[in-house]
């Protein structure tokens, strides 16, 4: 078992919406890159939500991001884990990121979108309960398809869409 650590969030002071994934995978935590691995479907879908060129270097893609008022981020600062399957997250491991202060410097965010089940799961169970007043502000909260290649029960275009149907700006 490994002891993981996520990075810092993405994101500006002028957020609108917030993505949540759980905790980055191996390939992402190796390249230091929010959803590296090749077969993530993440980037694809931003660049078709908000116009994102996938061809762009990592940074680039980070600007574009959040100048369309993004924020990427992890409910998980860190985690025991074996390998980059959330289903392998140590619960009992489980350290959750500070939401409290992130969301005072960020008050226009009113929206959080999970990617995928477990990121949703944690931020309920390790996050929700400590916000108290933080969380007034987010008006929905909403579960998206996973974009994670392991998450293989649904084709890119089905996850593509339902997220545009979720954030369309």
């Amino acid at each position: 078992m490994s002891f993981v650590q996520s990075f810092a969030p993405l994101a500006t002071a002028d957020a609108r919406l917030l993505i949540l994934g759980s905790m980055p995978g191996k390939r992402s935590l190796a390249e230091q890159q929010y959803y590296a691995h090749p077969h993530n479907a993440f980037w694809p879908i931003m660049a078709a939500l908000f116009g994102v060129d996938l061809s762009a270097p990592y940074a680039e893609r980070c600007t574009a991001l959040t100048a369309a008022g993004v924020a990427v981020w992890d409910v998980l600062a860190a985690c025991t884990r074996e390998s980059s399957l959330d289903s392998d997250i140590v619960e009992s491991s489980i350290v959750p990121n500070d939401f409290t202060a992130f969301l005072a410097a960020h008050p226009g965010i009113q929206t959080i979108y999970f990617n995928g089940a477990k990121a949703e799961s944690s931020f309920n169970t390790h996050v929700l309960p400590t916000l108290g007043e933080a969380h007034a502000a987010i008006r929905r909260h909403r579960r998206l398809p996973s974009t994670s290649p392991a998450h293989a029960g649904l084709r890119f275009e089905a996850k593509r869409d339902a997220w545009q149907r979720a954030i369309a700006p």
